[in-house]
């Protein structure tokens, strides 16, 4: 089999779908599977890595939707060589512009490749329900009527990373009929052993805190992420309790609005960090010298550093916005609650409840989660399964 992905970009700064590609194609290649990506970047070079599959850049667009009038030649010269067509993402113009161009070629061709959608979550109602994204949601709307739902219910299949984000798709907007509804899974590159450096290279980037396992927050600071919620409810038992474990909020962010208002909000304590942004061996450092990863997000497609959190073996607290919430409530792994205030509260007093044994046995079940639902080599094998059985 030899598949084509098609995305807007493929540059790392972009996260999510791209990374997501970049962690699978080399799984799927060891299944046989050939992988091509079409985007529309200016060029590799400005990618700062190499990588070992063809990535074709057929240009960057100035326009906010993308448009590149290259990408639908391109496409119809090239279908022929490919057996699966993958979209990523949403809402810019390389997503209608390759069903434009499949639903041209299956005119002139009796053989052509079958074309799906991935989402990477772009269809959660929360896009257009959140206060803050009130004119995005008004574009997106329009977008639907003219473009996507085109795209959606013209697609041999729509790909989802978990059940949650399937069916929270069919809630958010009218005339959603798509072909197929597909859960093929998702995940990640197991992370690096343990070593010594991580734990000095982390008291290097965060001087402050005492050794002792903390509960950690690894995310862009943001207000989906529900971090205000986090910083209220650890204020509230820090009244309470004798002692608390430190709280590392670590993520960019800090430097905007929203972040200049959490560190406000946690000045009266001194047990609250913000060492900023985490990578490499200090972010790695975070996860296993931790105790518990916390993520009261009010949306999360897939959460990857949820899913790194429990490679490394911690429980993970998080609200049911996290759409892998089911799978991970499945083999007790962690807490879920509401992403409210009071049931970040809750999430917090739970974890804090627990004997040092029970702690050690969601520990085990934590990583247990990871290694039976989400490894990169699992994702590739549901991906592929989905695929041929469709």
């Amino acid at each position: 089999m030899k598949i084509l992905r098609v995305i807007s970009s493929m540059h790392p700064k972009q996260g999510g779908p791209c990374q997501g590609i970049r962690n699978s194609i080399p799984e799927l290649e060891k299944l046989g599977v050939k992988n091509e990506v079409v985007c529309l970047d200016e060029t590799i070079s400005d990618y700062g890595i190499k990588d070992p599959f063809p990535i074709h850049t057929l240009g960057s667009s100035t326009t906010p939707w993308k448009y590149h009038k290259n990408l639908i030649p391109w496409l119809l010269s090239n279908f022929q060589r490919f057996d699966v067509v993958i979209i990523h993402g949403l809402w810019t113009y390389h997503s209608h512009g390759t069903i434009k161009a499949i639903l041209k070629y299956r005119k002139e061709n009796t053989i052509s490749p079958k074309v799906y959608a991935m989402p990477h979550g772009m269809l959660d109602p929360y896009f257009q329900k959140a206060k803050e994204r009130k004119l995005k949601a008004l574009r997106n709307d329009v977008y639907w009527k003219l473009f996507e739902n085109n795209v959606i219910n013209k697609a041999d299949g729509i790909l989802f990373t978990c059940e949650e984000e399937l069916l929270l798709a069919r809630t958010t907007f009218p005339n959603y009929k798509p072909q197929r509804e597909i859960n093929v899974g998702y995940g990640i590159q197991a992370p690096p052993h343990y070593t010594d450096s991580m734990k000095k290279v982390l008291l290097e980037k965060v001087p402050e805190w005492n050794t002792k396992p903390f509960l950690i927050f690894l995310s862009r600071i943001h207000t989906k992420k529900g971090v205000d919620l986090l910083i209220k409810s650890y204020l509230k038992l820090e009244k309470e309790l004798n002692s608390l474990p430190q709280l590392i909020i670590a993520g960019p962010g800090l430097d905007e609005a929203y972040g200049k208002e959490l560190l406000k909000l946690a000045s009266t304590s001194s047990n609250i960090l913000f060492p900023g942004m985490l990578s490499g061996d200090a972010k790695w450092g975070a996860f296993y010298e931790s105790e518990a990863f916390i993520l009261p997000s009010h949306q999360e497609n897939f959460g990857i550093a949820v899913v790194e959190a429990l490679a490394c073996s911690k429980p993970v607290l998080i609200s049911d916005k996290v759409n892998i919430w089911r799978e991970i409530t499945s083999e007790n792994g962690g807490f879920v609650q509401n992403d409210t205030e009071a049931d970040t509260y809750t999430l917090l007093k739970q974890w804090l409840a627990l004997a040092p044994s029970e702690k050690s046995k969601m520990s085990e079940n934590a990583q247990k989660v990871y290694a039976t639902k989400f490894t990169i080599a699992q994702g590739a094998k549901s991906l592929l399964a989905g695929l041929k059985t469709n």
